[in-house]
């Protein structure tokens, strides 16, 4: 797919978009180029742009391609076209930004220059920055969980909101998982809609137990988990047709719902999407037509409240909120008077911006106390993708539940152990102290 002049310039109805550096490699392994990248999503803009219109969006940027190391940014850069909007946002911790409104095509191409692979826009409008239009169901399988099964969850989804008079637009993750966006109507808070989250995923979860979970604690899951945090204010998701940072250049794909018993991720790439898209369209292409009521949802949350289950834990970083569970992992619970919880015997053996290098300590680790891995099921490794202020990094512990307790290794300095948090904590623990 590569190799073109030094700079590009697109023109969209006078809109010039200059393409810096359009041959640097983005994708090396697959050979895509960042002009490649901008093609593609030129190529679907119409579904691309739906997707994003009229929301503010993170830029999250991959300056050197799909195998560096992204960075969020939610300021708008100052530098930038007179003709691209902004609007100012209010986050739980109190701090505030202005953020990049995209409407259109050039809108699009500017953010994909500026190294923007995947989009991630808010779910709000720009007109009505409290209430968000869309609730978001994110599909998130645990290790070892098979595509089949996100499948059988995500049809399990689409027959809960049916009943409850939704409708759901299935879309892959562009990774292991699905999304399955409800488009409601803009009169509800953050918090009511994430509450409504919290209702849908504890109602799948009954549904089917043994392939669902609504756990918020890794350690406590099982199957395909429903993250009825993304709903939460601040927090984004890929939006229909991302690219994703995969070495096959794979794409978040929004797809008919008879398309999900069959469907393979895989076969959505930025190779393949073009011609899906110039073949069949944009499935959610009538997705603005469906506003929703969540009424049947909340009613569904004050029968669980009533019944005894109170709010499920918050991201750590929002406050506290009157009636939420605990947010102490159950490993590390204090036991209560009466009704004691089981601590999960965990350990940390890795920690890395560099996923990749972090899983190669886990296989270290396993090499170290190879007498004790054969006891470890699938389950009992947690792979954790943390997400600090502007960066992610990635954890990996390992439940030792199934190991003899007289062979359980104890804590050791996790090998990498570069987590990018620490200093920071360290200093608001010190500030804290004072």
């Amino acid at each position: 797919m590569a190799g073109e002049a030094a700079s590009t310039v697109f023109s969209f109805e006078g809109r010039l978009v200059r393409i810096t550096h359009p041959d640097k490699l983005y994708f090396s392994q697959a050979g895509i180029s960042k002009l490649d990248l901008v093609r593609y999503y030129l190529s679907v803009a119409p579904g691309a742009v739906a997707g994003i219109q009229d929301r503010p969006i993170v830029l999250k940027r991959f300056v050197n391609g799909a195998e560096g190391q992204a960075f969020y940014q939610k300021r708008a850069p100052a530098q930038r076209p007179p003709w691209l909007r902004t609007v100012t946002l209010s986050f739980p911790s109190g701090r505030t930004a202005e953020e990049i409104v995209v409407d259109d095509v050039a809108g699009l191409a500017w953010i994909v220059n500026l190294g923007c692979i995947e989009l991630h826009p808010h779910p709000v409008r720009s007109g009505n920055l409290e209430h968000p239009d869309e609730l978001r169901i994110d599909l998130d399988p645990g290790p070892g969980v098979s595509w089949a099964d996100v499948c059988d969850v995500a049809l399990e989804v689409q027959g809960l909101l049916e009943g409850l008079g939704l409708r759901g637009w299935p879309k892959t993750s562009g990774s292991r998982g699905m999304h399955v966006n409800v488009r409601i109507e803009p009169r509800w808070t953050f918090a009511e809609v994430r509450r409504a989250a919290v209702a849908l995923s504890r109602a799948v979860e009954r549904r089917v137990p043994a392939l669902a979970s609504s756990k918020w604690w890794k350690e406590e899951r099982h199957g395909v988990f429903l993250d009825y945090n993304q709903n939460a204010k601040d927090r984004t998701t890929c939006s229909a047709y991302s690219v994703r940072p995969l070495p096959d250049g794979r794409v978040s794909t929004p797809l008919h719902w008879r398309e999900v018993p069959d469907c393979d991720p895989a076969d959505f790439t930025i190779f393949t999407i073009p011609g899906r898209f110039a073949k069949i369209g944009n499935p959610h292409a009538d997705m603005d037509a469906a506003h929703g009521s969540l009424e049947k949802l909340l009613e569904l949350a004050e029968k669980d409240e009533a019944a005894g289950l109170g709010d499920a834990p918050w991201p750590p970083h929002f406050r506290k909120v009157e009636g939420e569970a605990s947010r102490v992992a159950p490993s590390r619970a204090k036991p209560a008077a009466k009704k004691p919880r089981v601590k999960m015997p965990l350990v940390v053996v890795a920690n890395s911006p560099d996923k990749g290098a972090a899983l190669a300590g886990l296989e270290k680790w396993k090499r170290k106390h190879a007498e004790i891995a054969g006891f470890l099921t699938v389950d009992d490794v947690l792979v954790d993708s943390m997400r600090g202020r502007s960066s992610t990094w990635t954890r990996i512990r390992v439940n030792l539940r199934h190991v003899p307790e007289a062979l359980r290794p104890s804590q050791e300095i996790p090998d990498p152990d570069e987590d990018p948090t620490r200093e920071w904590h360290e200093r608001s623990r010190k500030r804290t102290e004072k």
